[in-house]
């Protein structure tokens, strides 16, 4: 299940090493946490860095049975969510050497002793390379429409970190809700969401999510199937905000 504390896991991996790009057209890498991660400490180059980040993210939620219970919420969703920023990445740089995940896991990940390496202690995988094949779906979707859940799924985070967050702005999240929704909607049309397609799990498990941070924060509406919401509804459908104190 995505909470806050999720959210703020993926923020600091950014901070370490960037979503964005330089005014050259290079990669942002800071440095941080993340080079204990990279293969053989080395975070030299592109592919490494993609890979500590992954292997960054997996110790963070699924380490062990402290940060499983913590953080993941003994839910191997949170996976999905590892597996998404993992197709960004690949599809941002590396989309003329791996078409998807798997290729990548393949010849990169699932041969390293952290990927092999046995954890103890918690429900549901026995090790991170179990946890990846259990999401077999992902692993052979095309990277470059598993890249395109990853925008969505940092608007949904951006809802949750204001929902925490007493001081966000009333129309700020407004807007914030309505971009979210926007962008669900219009992948849903550029996808195929039939039940059974690999989007279609995808899709659900952003649903569930959404579904979750609305109970949180009663006053937002229910996604609709096709079509988009509009600023004017969502003021009918929710009371005067003076304030969030639901944590």
């Amino acid at each position: 299940m995505l909470t806050s504390r999720v959210c703020e896991q993926f923020d600091s991996l950014r901070g370490d090493f960037s979503d964005e790009w330089d005014d050259s057209g290079n990669y942002i890498f800071t440095g941080g946490t993340l080079k204990q991660h990279c293969p053989d400490k080395a975070c030299n180059n592109y592919t490494n860095l993609v890979n500590g980040g992954c292997l960054w993210l997996l110790d963070r939620f699924y380490g062990g049975k402290t940060v499983f219970s913590y953080y993941a919420n003994k839910n191997t969703d949170i996976a999905v969510y590892i597996m998404i920023w993992l197709g960004y990445k690949l599809n941002k740089m590396l989309k003329t050497q791996f078409s998807n995940i798997n290729e990548f896991y393949d010849k990169h990940m699932k041969t390293i002793y952290d990927y092999k390496q046995n954890r103890d202690g918690v429900e549901g995988y026995s090790s991170y390379n179990d946890l990846i094949n259990k999401k077999e779906y992902l692993l052979t979707m095309s990277i470059k429409d598993i890249s395109k859940f990853y925008d969505v799924f940092k608007s949904l985070c951006k809802l949750y970190t204001e929902c925490d967050n007493s001081d966000s702005d009333y129309n700020s999240y407004l807007e914030n809700t309505q971009e979210f929704v926007n962008k669900y909607e219009q992948l849903k049309k550029e996808l195929d969401i039939s039940e059974g397609s690999p989007y279609y799990q995808l899709f659900s498990i952003l649903s569930k999510d959404y579904d979750n941070f609305k109970n949180k924060c009663y006053y937002f509406p229910p996604l609709l199937t096709y079509s988009l919401i509009s600023i004017a509804l969502i003021f009918v459908a929710i009371p005067i905000f003076l304030g969030i104190s639901y944590k």
